[in-house]
Parts: C-alpha cells; structure tokens; sequence
C-alpha cells in the first residue's frame, strides 16, 4: 500500500513560483511513475508533469519551460516546482503514482494553488 501526501499550494501573484511536494509512504521507488495533475473548475482533470524510469520526464505543452518535475528518491518525495505562473495554472493539483503515468493507482489529497492576476 502506497500513501501519497502533497504539499505546497497556496496564493500567488502572476509570474511568481511555488514548489509542491509529494511525499510517499511504502515501496515506490524509480519502478513507478510519479506524476502531479491538476483540476480547475469546470474543468476535466489534466496531467501536468510526470517522471518515471531513468529520469523519463512528461511535460503539459501548457507548462513546458515553467514546470520542472523532480524526485528524490532517498526520500521518497517527488517536487514540482512551478515558475513564471499564470492566472490559467490555478487549480487543485494532485500527486499520483502508479505502474504507469497512464494508469495511476494511488492518490494524494490535494493542494490548491491560486494564481491571481
């Protein structure tokens, strides 16, 4: 049983930067895809940034070159770090993790990030 907790979210101004954070309790390791996806009202659940294997990574077109997903695997943590944000990223954004970024299997609960105009 894998546990997920993310972290991080919060309010900030266009153009500024926030980093969340997952945390994962039980085995995952560099064998699991880790990813973060987001949902804004009214909206459907979209995939932001994944990484799996050896340091295979998946970027959103929306957040090319301002997303940078990473993992710590000694800790068990996976980071997202958000830069140059805009009004459109605000969402609920997720940590998820699973076999495959196509098919995840465990949940965090969510954190909400506000980027105001």
């Amino acid at each position: 049983q894998v546990q997920l907790e993310d972290s991080g979210g919060g309010l900030v101004q266009t153009g500024g930067s926030l980093g969340l954070s997952c945390a994962a309790s039980g085995r995952t390791g560099s064998s699991y895809a880790m990813g973060w996806l987001r949902q804004a009202p009214g909206k459907e659940r979209e995939s932001v940034a994944a990484l799996w294997g050896d340091e295979n990574t998946y970027y959103a077109d929306s957040v090319k070159g301002r997303f940078t997903i990473s993992r710590d695997t000694a800790k068990n943590t996976v980071h997202l770090q958000m830069n140059n944000l805009k009004p459109e990223d605000t969402a609920v954004y997720y940590c998820a993790a699973g076999r495959s970024r196509y098919a995840y299997t465990y949940w965090g609960q969510g954190t909400q990030v506000t980027v105001s105009s």
